[in-house]
């Protein structure tokens, strides 16, 4: 009798995972392409490489779930993105355009940011299989994303950009706030998760016709836009603080009630 043949471990990528993680390729190298841009002082192109990787970054994780092709793999791949295109190209994009001004403390603060970013990410991944995440389970991210922490970043960039305004390229304003951005990124505030919010259903049509609005607005005056989007963000940050300390509360007060038995 011939011995059974023993099965080769599965080790590769299954095929199915293969489109998410060309979504997720594809924004690194619109995050990367952000900084060939930037050199250039092509600013409008470099922060359009950036946004475009944002709109990858949120699909490519949609599009694994419905093809079914969630894999370690694909998380791995998907933070080495998200540190390079939110991470490293934001911040050589605001050295190169203001941080320059003061070599020193600009670079500083240039990997500052890149190095929170990466940290932020590696405290994501340290802990995407741990089960009791509080945040998490109550709807909540913990600290700001790297994808809106880039935005965040970029703020005085769009500002500047319709304004011309010397005063958001001044290295004494971009500095602070660049720093700003990078602590909102490692802290431990609770922010909203988009993935958490649910509509209802009398309102989805209401919903689509802001979402409508939005691309609008977006395509015909799309820095006004993204500085208005990114301060509305920004405004949700205590609301969501807030929240979260509401529902924290009241998981204690459960903890703490005594259980009521039932009698047989």
């Amino acid at each position: 009798m011939r011995a059974p043949r023993r099965r080769r471990p599965d080790t590769g990528i299954p095929l199915r995972a293969v489109v998410p993680n060309a979504v997720t390729a594809a924004a690194l190298c619109f995050g990367l392409t952000g900084i060939r841009f930037a050199i250039a002082a092509d600013w409008e192109r470099a922060v359009l490489m950036i946004v475009i990787a944002g709109v990858l970054d949120g699909v490519d994780g949609r599009i694994a779930r419905m093809v079914g092709g969630e894999s370690r793999f694909g998380a791995e791949l998907d933070s080495l993105s998200d540190s390079i295109s939110f991470g490293v190209s934001p911040a050589i994009i605001m050295y190169l355009w203001a941080l320059i001004e003061v070599p020193k403390l600009g670079w500083i603060i240039a990997l500052l940011y890149a190095a929170f970013t990466a940290l932020r990410l590696a405290r994501f991944n340290a802990r995407i299989d741990v089960l009791d995440q509080p945040h998490k389970s109550a709807g909540f991210l913990t600290g700001v994303p790297a994808p809106a922490g880039a935005a965040l970043a970029m703020l005085p960039l769009y500002l500047w950009i319709f304004t011309g305004l010397s005063i958001f390229r001044s290295p004494w304003v971009v500095t602070p706030w660049v720093a700003f951005a990078a602590f909102l990124m490692i802290s431990s505030i609770a922010t909203y998760s988009w993935g958490s919010l649910k509509l209802r259903r009398r309102i989805r049509f209401e919903a689509l016709v802001v979402v409508a609005i939005v691309v609008a607005a977006l395509v015909t005056a799309p820095w006004q836009t993204l500085a208005a989007l990114t301060i509305a963000y920004l405004a949700t940050i205590p609301f969501s603080y807030r929240s979260y300390r509401r529902v924290r509360r009241q998981r204690a007060n459960m903890a703490k009630s005594p259980r009521v038995e039932s009698v047989p």
